[in-house]
């Protein structure tokens, strides 16, 4: 049962009530993320992310530590490109002490100009961390090039000079214009009565003013880019990409069930065909990154440098297959098997379900249930599959991006002739 409620100054509330737990996850999301980051400000999102759990007014950085996990629980966040989310998860005894943590860190961090120094050595350790991970690093190399000098191009941690060039007044000037009320949405899943955390919540979060509206930045065009970068690694690390769909495209369901079929599990035709039956790859999956008004579909593949050529046309081969063939009635029933299981054990756990009101709340200004969801996906035919794939994977959009030991690129117009697509 989920109840929504307004507060005057625009912040939304909403809950799930879940009886039969003895738990509570509660969440601060916040409609601002690396894409809002303007020329000099990148990597700020996340950087304030680091600053809340460096000491408020009331607690040091080590009393916010200990404060949940001296109860059991937990206190963490994350960034994305599109928003960023500060949350607890305790029992539902103490979802008073993590409603008060929270808050004080939300309201009364101090930004302390000696800490945010130290942390600037913390953050640009972990962009160093980052691009020593080239399995993790070429998503975001492929990003920047395809999105070319648009904001979701660049990294969410931000650059090592960009990190270095951030100041208190930066960061004050950003959380004045992006953390505003009517970019936030608070979401408490478990054990709680909506109309108490309504009560608890209001005085703070019902009475506080920044910023304006949030204005999301023009919508990217996606280029088509054949990319090699020299990398001193084991393996060559291949990505195959297109654009793809925002959240309320009318294919998004079929593209997730082609997602599925195409590298999304263990059953899926590029781990069967690369892995099990050519021993090719130890990794090789398929993924696609929703925004707002854009996306990104994108295959990734791990191999020795040798073999480079023949996984990239591998995948090409596969990929033909389905848009020239399409896939089976038992292809397609079986997905939409495995999808709904996935979401229904996903939201097992209060924390999954706070963050799925808070994520849905949050970008489609309502809640996304599993039922409307599983409903939509229901309705998926074959000739919708088929229509998607022939959407995306068009000649003349396919970008190829490798990551690896030099001497090993190909030509992606010459794997594309000799396969025979169209």
């Amino acid at each position: 049962m989920y109840q929504k409620t307004l507060l005057p100054n625009g912040v939304r509330i909403i809950t799930e009530e879940i009886e039969h737990v003895r738990s509570a996850a509660f969440g601060i999301w916040v409609g601002a993320g690396s894409r809002d980051e303007l020329e000099g400000y990148e990597g700020i999102s996340h950087f304030i992310e680091h600053m809340f759990f460096k000491g408020t007014e009331n607690r040091s950085a080590r009393a916010l530590a200990e404060s949940l996990e001296a109860v059991g629980g937990q206190l963490n966040a994350f960034t994305t490109k599109e928003y960023t989310c500060y949350y607890a998860k305790v029992l539902d005894e103490d979802l008073d002490l993590a409603i008060n943590v929270l808050s004080d860190m939300f309201f009364c961090s101090l930004f302390d100009e000696k800490e945010i120094e130290k942390e600037k050595n913390v953050v640009i350790e972990e962009i160093k961390m980052y691009e020593d991970s080239p399995d993790e690093l070429i998503h975001d190399i492929f990003s920047e090039h395809v999105w070319n000098d648009h904001p979701l191009g660049k990294p969410i941690l931000g650059t090592v000079e960009s990190i270095g060039s951030l100041s208190r007044e930066k960061i004050m000037h950003f959380l004045s214009e992006h953390y505003a009320p009517e970019n936030v949405v608070i979401a408490v899943a478990g054990k709680i009565k909506h109309d108490e955390v309504v009560k608890k919540l209001s005085p703070q979060f019902g009475t506080f003013e920044r910023g304006g509206r949030r204005v999301i930045e023009g919508t990217p065009s996606g280029l088509k880019v054949e990319h090699y970068q020299q990398k001193e690694t084991e393996q060559m690390h291949i990505i195959l990409g297109v654009p793809g769909l925002s959240q309320d495209d009318e294919d998004i369901y079929a593209m997730h069930i082609f997602n599925n079929i195409l590298g999304g599990g263990l059953s899926s035709r590029l781990f069967q065909e690369i892995r099990e039956q050519r021993g090719l790859a130890y990794s090789v999956y398929s993924y696609h990154s929703t925004y707002v008004d854009t996306g990104l579909f994108a295959v990734y593949a791990g191999t020795s440098p040798k073999n480079t050529k023949e996984v990239i046309e591998c995948i090409l081969e596969e990929l033909m297959n389905i848009k020239q063939k399409g896939i089976s009635a038992e292809e397609l029933v079986r997905t939409k098997a495995q999808i709904k299981g996935g979401l229904y054990l996903g939201l097992e756990a209060v924390s999954s379900r706070m963050s799925r009101l808070g994520k849905t709340e949050l970008t489609y200004n309502r809640v996304l249930s599993p039922e409307e969801v599983v409903e939509k996906l229901s309705r998926v035919t074959l000739e919708d599959v088929l229509r998607v794939v022939g959407r995306l994977w068009q000649k003349d959009k396919i970008s190829v991006m490798t990551l690896g030991p030099a001497g090993h690129e190909v030509v992606l117009s010459d794997l594309l002739e000799k396969i025979g697509w169209e």
